[in-house]
């Protein structure tokens, strides 16, 4: 796998102006900030993936959060539904350390690169179906780059799942028909890679208790075991 390749792609990735609404937003987001991070200077661009070029596991999001990624410029970074993933992931052996805070804070993945259908943060946390659409390019390529040595991959919640089996499907892995429907714990194969479902680490989710750390560490746990990664902590 040529890592520079993957730079190139997350490189034009942040220079990407194709959906109209995501691209106001964004910046306007930038612009305004939050009272709390007034004395930021928001990323407000596209977020691309974060990890190895030569990732065994993928684990796909939904999309940026206004103040999260897109005021950081990192995959699930400064907010909260990034604190309860990468704790996870410190937690079973596959991150430096448990928090994600800034792009600068040298936080390392193992052999886990995380991405996202949708590479701007949208209003509501709500992409509508055509910039979707529209983004899946940029999945289907980093698919393509990864698949040397991906071998299991998991997506988080509903709206990426239905996003990310069409970006698999076109990067080379057969998905059957119909295509498998999402569930919390659901397990398919795809022709040499492990693809696993999980609920979104979204605070709904995680403050009603729809989703628990061990539950996420339980994927997670399964999700390293098929991609041969090892794992520490439990």
């Amino acid at each position: 796998m040529d890592a520079s390749s993957l730079a190139v792609l997350d490189e034009r990735i942040a220079d990407c102006r194709a959906c109209p609404r995501l691209v106001a937003w964004r910046e306007e987001v930038a612009r305004t900030k939050r009272a709390a991070f007034a004395d930021w200077t928001y990323w407000g661009r596209p977020v691309p993936g974060f990890g190895p070029a030569d990732a065994r596991l993928l684990v796909v999001g939904l999309a940026p959060a206004a103040h999260g990624g897109n005021r950081t410029g990192r995959m699930f970074t400064g907010d909260r539904s990034g604190d309860v993933l990468y704790e996870a992931l410190y937690d079973v052996g596959l991150a430096s350390q448990p928090t994600s805070v800034t792009a600068d804070d040298g936080l390392e993945l193992y052999g886990v690169r995380v991405t996202s259908p949708v590479h701007c943060a949208p209003p509501a946390n709500r992409p509508t179906p055509g910039e979707r659409d529209t983004c899946r390019p940029w999945l289907v390529q980093e698919l393509r780059l990864l698949r040397p040595t991906l071998r299991a991959a998991v997506v988080l919640g509903a709206f990426g799942w239905q996003a990310a089996l069409p970006a698999f499907d076109a990067a080379g892995w057969s998905v059957t028909r119909p295509r498998p429907a999402f569930a919390h714990g659901t397990r398919v194969s795809l022709d040499g890679l492990e693809l696993f479902g999980c609920f979104h680490v979204s605070q709904r989710n995680t403050f009603t208790g729809k989703l628990t750390p061990a539950m996420l560490r339980e994927v997670l746990t399964s999700a390293a075991a098929a991609a041969e990664l090892p794992t520490h902590r439990s």
